[in-house]
C-alpha cells in the first residue's frame, strides 16, 4: 500500500513537471499557435501583466471556486497541487528555455511540446490523485447541462480560444492541432504509463 502511494506521488509530480515543460515548449513555438487555454493565458498576460503561469493558477482558482459553490464540496488535494505546481513550473521553464528564433525552431519546439504534454498528462492521470481545474470544469458542464464529454470539451476549448484571441492571444494552426491531436497522444501515453506504473509499483491492477 505504501509502495503504491509512493509511486502515485512520484508519477503525479513527474507528470506535472513533464506536462509543464510541454506547455512551455508549445508557448515558445507560439508563432503557429498554442493550446486554447494558453491562448487565454497569454492574452491576459499581454493585457494585464503578471505571468502566464500566474494566470494559469488564477483561472484555475476561479474554476474551482465555481465548482465548489455549485457542487458544495471541495476538490481533492491533488487538484490544488496540480494547479499551483503546473503554473509555477510553466513560468520556470519559460524563463530557462531559450527562445525559438525561426520557423523551424518554433515548429520543433511546438511538436516536442505536444508530445511531452501528452506524456505528462498520461503520467499524472495514472497517479489518480485528482484532476486539474480544466477537467473539473468539463465534468461540471457534463453534470449540470447533461452534455456529452465531447460536447463539453469542444465548447470549452472553443470558448476560451475565442476569448483569448480577442485579448490578443496567438491562435493558429497549432491551436487546431492541439485541439484534435493531443487526445490521441494522451491516450497512447496513458496506456504506456499504466504499464510502467504497474511494473514499478509491483501491482497487477489499478487497485492499490
Amino acid at each position: 500500500m505504501k509502495q503504491g502511494f509512493y509511486w502515485r506521488c512520484l508519477f503525479f509530480i513527474a507528470g506535472i513537471i513533464v506536462l509543464s515543460l510541454g506547455v512551455a515548449l508549445t508557448i515558445k513555438g507560439q508563432t503557429i499557435g498554442v493550446g486554447s487555454w494558453d491562448v487565454l493565458h497569454i492574452g491576459l498576460y499581454k493585457n494585464l501583466g503578471l505571468t502566464i503561469g500566474t494566470w494559469s493558477i488564477i483561472i484555475g482558482l476561479l474554476i474551482l471556486a465555481i465548482d465548489s459553490m455549485l457542487s458544495k464540496r471541495l476538490p481533492k488535494i491533488g487538484t490544488y497541487l496540480d494547479m499551483f505546481l503546473t503554473g509555477i513550473f510553466i513560468d520556470i521553464f519559460l524563463y530557462v528555455l531559450p527562445h525559438a528564433h525561426n520557423l523551424l525552431e518554433q515548429t520543433l519546439s511546438f511538436v516536442v511540446g505536444i508530445v511531452l504534454l501528452g506524456i505528462g498528462c498520461g503520467m499524472y492521470m495514472v497517479a489518480n490523485l485528482g484532476v486539474g481545474p480544466r477537467d473539473t470544469l468539463m465534468l461540471l458542464l457534463v453534470r449540470r447541462l447533461g452534455w456529452s464529454v465531447n460536447r463539453a470539451r469542444t465548447t470549452m476549448e472553443v470558448s476560451v480560444a475565442v476569448i483569448g484571441f480577442l485579448l490578443g492571444g496567438p491562435v493558429g494552426v497549432g491551436t487546431v492541432i492541439m485541439a484534435f491531436g493531443l487526445g490521441p497522444v494522451v491516450q497512447w501515453a496513458l496506456k504506456w504509463n499504466e504499464k510502467l506504473f504497474y511494473r514499478a509499483a509491483g501491482v497487477e491492477s489499478a487497485v492499490i
